[in-house]
């Protein structure tokens, strides 16, 4: 298994991807999205995922306003096969969001797909784009830290 160390710059990954449930708000919660059906995927992924810690408001929406008070608590771990990366879960210039790696990981952002607007709760679907175009992912769960 392959883990990324963090970058050590503003923005980048920190080292553990858990987040002290002392730590943060009540409305964080540990979301894991699987990759859904798709053509090289027929039945989805269990080895396609990722799971991340972000403030959702009651509805399962990103609060951007608690993810900017705790931005550094809102972690993802991107798994494919074994191997993983750790990132951070940004909010970029003009609202859009991404997940985030550090520089030695290889990885651009892989931007949300209008995550501002998506409900992060079981059993919806949500779209990320990565290097090799968009892909959809399942949402599996969405616990309390």
């Amino acid at each position: 298994m392959t883990t990324t160390a963090p970058a050590g710059t503003p923005g980048r990954a920190a080292a553990s991807p858990a987040a002290s449930p002392a730590a943060v708000p009540d409305s964080f919660r540990r979301v894991r999205l699987d990759l859904a059906r798709e053509p090289h995927h027929p039945e989805g992924s269990r080895t396609h995922t990722y799971s991340f810690i972000a403030p959702l408001d009651d509805d399962g929406r990103l609060s951007p306003a608690l993810w900017h008070e705790h931005r550094e608590a809102c972690r993802v771990v991107r798994q494919r096969h074994g191997d993983q990366s750790i990132g951070h879960l940004v909010r970029r210039p003009g609202g859009s969001w991404a997940f985030r790696y550090p520089e030695d990981a290889g990885l651009g952002d892989e931007a949300g797909y209008r995550f501002d607007a998506e409900h992060f709760v079981p059993g919806e679907y949500i779209s990320v784009h990565e290097s090799d175009g968009m892909h959809t992912f399942r949402v599996i769960a969405s616990d309390p830290v």
